[in-house]
């Protein structure tokens, strides 16, 4: 049974109050309830690696997201039929399933000893308007896709997809509690999303892919890798340069953004380059060779990963039957929707870290798993049974908010 979103705070009543906290500066601010004592805890984490403190885990609750580009919204008869369908493509049984995969999660997290947040799901299916279009929500469950924590700066991002326009909402209660300590808060600018943003790009192997236009600032947090004062940013459909020159200017001077194009053409960039620790990275090597390699791994140890396990024939079987079924019906409405695609193969990939030498990772991928433990890693694998129609896994639906360690340069 999936728990109430919120801080876990397993050690305390449900319904008691959260404590009164002693303030703390620096390192010391990183700490957590110990023999009854708690401390308030600051925003703090500058890499994918450092040991893990604090955590915001997705939660599941789910609906297909229903979007009419030119805001010519149907009447309450018709919103009902589109929306009868929508559930029919997204069954509660793997909305459940999910919420139960995640729990499993967030105990793995909370036995390594870190402390686990849930955002908040209001009304997802709920109809919003701008002045230029209207949609409905689809989740707050890959949490990451949205929101790029750079030490005790939080941004979020301004995303190419009209259903994500208020998704961030979903975690203010969060931000506000941490809010008492102070971090700086930082919304990209609201992008218009008007005419045709996303325009076809190149055609390899018989598909043509997509990239943004230049004409607003657009990308997701998850286009982007942590590295301490480094970060690297992917330009895909889900990312374009004008973001990458925005992060850069409101990061400022003590950050490097590297901008990389072609390794990835689709979306995000934690299914293609995962940093496992300093000079260490992993690589989807189906993407990523040594011609195209991003430059800034250079002097880096490079483990080129092939051996992805494939698609569930379960998974195959009701995108093609259901999904894609109701896709199309959605388009005889003109209402826009994502059930004609599931997520790559290699979001089996998709793993976290709790610290340096410990990962999760999907257990359907026992190759994945040999060639980390080969690395001198400990892996936890546990079960994500609908990640690819969810679309994300553990680093996507997870926001590490506070790891151990300072800003430090990997790259010099």
């Amino acid at each position: 049974m999936n728990r109430a979103a919120g801080t876990r705070e397993d050690t305390c009543d449900r319904g008691a109050r959260l404590p009164d906290y002693t303030v703390r500066t620096g390192l010391d601010a990183c700490t957590h309830a110990i023999s009854g004592e708690t401390r308030r805890v600051k925003i703090s984490s500058f890499n994918e690696w450092d040991p893990l403190k604090e955590v915001i885990v997705g939660v599941p609750e789910a609906k297909t997201f229903l979007t009419f580009p030119d805001g010519n919204v149907p009447d309450a008869q018709t919103m009902e039929i589109l929306r009868e369908i929508g559930e029919k493509a997204l069954p509660q049984s793997i909305v459940d399933e999910a919420g139960e995969d995640l729990e499993r999660f967030c105990h793995a997290i909370e036995t390594y000893g870190a402390k686990v947040h849930r955002p908040t799901a209001r009304d997802v299916e709920r109809l919003f308007r701008t002045p230029h279009w209207a949609s409905t929500g689809n989740s707050i469950y890959n949490v990451r896709d949205l929101h790029l924590v750079v030490g005790n700066t939080v941004i979020e991002s301004p995303s190419h997809m009209r259903h994500r326009y208020f998704e961030s909402e979903g975690l203010r209660d969060i931000w506000y509690q941490y809010f008492d300590e102070g971090f700086r808060w930082i919304v990209a600018p609201k992008p218009r999303l008007i005419g045709n943003h996303i325009i076809p790009n190149v055609e390899e192997n018989g598909v043509m892919y997509h990239k943004l236009t230049e004409e607003e600032i657009l990308f997701e947090a998850a286009n982007t890798v942590r590295m301490g004062r480094d970060l690297l940013y992917l330009v895909s459909l889900s990312g374009n340069y004008l973001g990458a020159k925005w992060l850069q200017e409101v990061l400022g001077p003590e950050y490097r953004v590297h901008t990389t194009e072609g390794i990835y053409r689709s979306a995000h960039l934690d299914s293609t380059v995962i940093a496992l620790r300093p000079g260490l990275v992993l690589l989807n090597g189906d993407r990523v060779n040594e011609k195209n390699c991003p430059p800034i791994f250079d002097s880096w140890e490079k483990i080129y990963f092939h051996d992805i396990v494939g698609y569930p024939p379960h998974v195959i079987e009701f995108h093609r039957t259901v999904q894609k079924t109701y896709h199309e019906a959605l388009n005889r409405y003109n209402v826009l929707n994502d059930l004609d695609d599931i997520s790559s193969v290699w979001t089996g990939m998709n793993l976290f870290s709790l610290d340096p030498h410990t990962v999760v990772v999907d257990e359907r991928q026992p190759a994945l798993i040999k060639t980390l433990e080969q690395h001198k890693f400990t892996c936890i694998p546990l079960k994500m049974t609908n990640l690819y129609l969810m679309k994300g896994a553990f680093h996507c639906t997870t926001l590490d908010t506070v790891r151990e360690g300072t800003l430090e340069s990997y790259f010099d």
